[in-house]
């Protein structure tokens, strides 16, 4: 096996050159053809928000070397103008086991900016079957992207590391769910119309509410956001009838000073409830309602401080996860190699196999013959079975040892040495 992966990611690039050397998926497809036809490897290209990686080999370590981290950075600056020495020096490069092993950390999410984070494997997924789908993978690459995605399985499956959420707006969307367990009844009103807004909006409007409300002090980006999100604009000078009429809050303006006071609150809103239960997810900064408002009892009002309380909680919880999903990473890299070694044993064993059938009834053919009429069937099917069963314990040894040796550094040289040892290849 001969295997590289290289990229530039969170760690090594800033934001804005991650931006530029993004590939959208007809460029990412574009450029997996290119390298696989260029170099004669079997490639996958991943490109995320976080990173943009390559992954190229061939199956034997005997087809000649792989590209080094200057060539590719040469390749992914071509389309940009930029120096590659420029990028050169930014590109984490691993081969061979350690390629296994990044590949299935990627796909576990330990390698993320956010550990945890549920994108990833979807990504490397729809990365490894669009360069399948091109035909830029082989033996290797399918076998490999199947193997870190199960990797993936089994860090999500038997560790806590992808429990709970840790964006300010998806822990928000868990708050609502403290409070109410269905939403299909429920009205959701969203107050203010930025970018903070229309992200927790896209995790509320997953729980399916019955109505949204949007209202801002500016009616064409109220009306904006309700058109995106299939919801009903309403004017700023109804702030408290939408209120009162609210199940959930959804709070993000850009006002220095609250908006909804308690004083006000209690005036304006309070009296028209009728004791019914609010939520009010309060993501501004600063703070649209004044925390007073909250009660305990009818209305729950959570703000930014108790959100990134919660997502601090849940990313300390997560890298208590870390020590046994990276003990997993590492026994199923160990795995796939010793699996990888087996495969590339399986036609030396079957050479070795057939010239001893070979061998064998050349011995056991001319032996029958001569005892042609002095011996039953029986007696012919157990002098058969006698030197079937004397190859089998012959040949378990080197099996043994060519199976044990895919375990370790030696196996190249134990199939090397079967070869010559039975001259498999003359």
């Amino acid at each position: 096996m001969n295997l590289g992966s290289y990229g530039v990611n969170f760690r090594t690039a800033s934001v804005e050159l991650r931006e530029r050397l993004a590939l959208d998926d007809a460029a990412r497809d574009a450029m997996a053809a290119d390298l696989a036809g260029r170099f004669s490897t079997e490639t996958v290209v991943l490109s995320t928000c976080n990173r943009t990686e390559l992954y190229l080999g061939r199956p034997s370590a005997d087809d000649g070397p792989l590209p080094t981290p200057g060539e590719i950075a040469a390749i992914l600056t071509s389309r940009l103008g930029l120096p590659a020495e420029q990028v050169a020096p930014l590109i984490e490069h691993h081969a061979d086991r350690a390629a296994v092993r990044h590949a299935c950390r990627v796909a576990s999410s330990l390698d993320s900016l956010i550990v945890g984070e549920g994108q990833i494997a979807a990504q490397v997924k729809k990365a490894f079957e669009a360069a399948r789908t091109t035909g830029a993978t082989g033996p290797l690459m399918n076998a490999l992207f199947p193997h870190a995605l199960k990797a993936a399985k089994r860090v999500r499956s038997e560790t806590g590391l992808a429990q709970g959420h840790v964006s300010v707006s998806s822990v928000a969307v868990d708050f609502a769910r403290q409070v109410f367990d269905h939403f299909g009844d429920k009205s959701v009103l969203v107050i203010g119309a930025g970018k903070m807004a229309r992200l927790t909006l896209t995790h509320l409007r997953e729980l399916q509410p019955g109505r949204i409300r949007v209202t801002n002090r500016s009616p064409e980006k109220a009306d904006e956001v309700a058109g995106w999100c299939g919801g009903q604009a309403v004017p700023w000078n109804e702030l408290a009838a939408a209120l009162a009429e609210a199940d959930v809050v959804l709070s993000a303006t850009g006002s220095p000073e609250p908006i909804v006071t308690k004083t006000w609150y209690d005036a304006r809103v309070r009296p028209f409830r009728r004791g019914t239960t609010l939520v009010v997810l309060d993501i501004a900064v600063p703070r649209d309602f004044d925390p007073a408002i909250h009660d305990g009892s009818d209305v729950f009002v959570f703000n930014v401080d108790d959100l990134t309380r919660v997502k601090e909680q849940t990313l300390a919880t997560r890298r208590k996860c870390l020590a046994p999903a990276e003990a997993i990473v590492e026994a199923e890299t160990t795995l796939f190699l010793a699996e990888w070694q087996r495969r590339r044993s399986g036609p030396v064993i079957r050479d070795l196999t057939r010239e001893f059938d070979r061998v064998r009834a050349g011995i056991v053919s001319p032996l029958l013959s001569k005892f042609n009429g002095k011996l039953t069937d029986e007696d012919k099917k157990q002098l058969e079975y006698a030197f079937k069963l004397f190859q089998s314990q012959l040949l378990h040894g080197p099996i043994a040892a060519l199976n044990d040796a895919s375990r370790g550094g030696e196996h190249r040289t134990m199939l090397e040495t079967l070869k010559k040892l039975f001259r498999l290849e003359e």
